[in-house]
């Protein structure tokens, strides 16, 4: 008769959220927050902040028994954390020991204060033009915001929505008077939407732009610089210029004609 077939429930498999977020230069801050989540569900999470103790002596056996616990853990972990890394980290930590995480943190650390000192900088120089797109302007702000929220550094919502209301061109004044006249306090989502709507109702500048390019002066016929009507074509500076020509002596009934000779011709 064959044996039984017994069950082992195994508690839920939560290190699938690490193949998913597995440590590469830009990502420290997310992959250390779930590694530690599954630590903590292993209860391992003790490794990252205390270092492997000295072996103890033979006796008392639990001493030793906590000891060989605590450095076969530590194995565990050590290995966890180079098998979620991408290959090139796992080349130049693969002789960590897993409570030296500390060190992790402090080396990835001044590369996420430079990257969030560079997005701060980015997010608040960014200026809406006039006729701009605002769909596409709030969402790359909001996308700059949620790098720094993944950082660490969140902004408040009223500070948030501040800052994008600070970017809007001065068609936007007016929406920008009744918003704070109302007192709304709207997350990044609704303000993205209330902009889009208003938008259809500011008007465009651009055919006024295009008539001061394109059209052309108009003289007013019949005056002067001074506004003073002109008498007449060929009056003024050209008619100056060229004098008429002076009018012709009368012949003598009888002279001769210098050409033929003949009298009176």
């Amino acid at each position: 008769m064959a044996p039984p077939i017994t069950v082992t429930h195994h508690p839920m498999n939560i290190r699938s959220i690490l193949v998913k977020e597995k440590l590469n230069h830009s990502n420290f801050l997310d992959w250390h927050k779930y590694l530690r989540i599954v630590l903590k569900q292993e209860k391992k999470d003790y490794i990252l902040e205390n270092q492997t103790p000295d072996e103890p002596p033979s006796l008392p056996k639990a001493a030793h028994d906590a000891w060989l616990k605590h450095v076969d853990d530590s194995i565990d972990v050590s290995c966890l954390i180079l098998a979620f890394m991408v290959p090139d980290l796992q080349r130049d930590l693969e002789h960590y020991i897993a409570n030296e995480m500390i060190q992790l943190k402090e080396m990835f650390g001044k590369q996420a204060r430079t990257e969030r000192f560079d997005i701060v900088r980015a997010l608040h120089a960014m200026k809406m033009e006039e006729n701009g797109n605002v769909s596409t302007h709030v969402l790359k702000m909001k996308s700059y915001m949620d790098q720094l929220e993944r950082l660490g550094s969140p902004y408040p919502q009223d500070l948030a929505t501040d800052i994008i209301l600070n970017s809007l061109p001065k068609s936007c004044n007016a929406f920008i008077m009744n918003y704070n006249m109302n007192g709304w306090e709207k997350p990044i989502s609704e303000l993205h939407g209330m902009l889009k709507t208003a938008e259809k109702n500011i008007p465009s500048k651009t055919p006024q732009v295009l008539m001061i390019r394109e059209g052309k002066v108009k003289k007013n016929k019949g005056k002067n610089l001074k506004g003073k009507p002109q008498t007449g074509k060929g009056k003024g500076k050209k008619a100056a210029q060229n004098p008429l020509p002076k009018k012709k002596e009368k012949v003598a009934k009888d002279d001769t004609c210098f050409e033929c000779g003949v009298v009176r011709h």
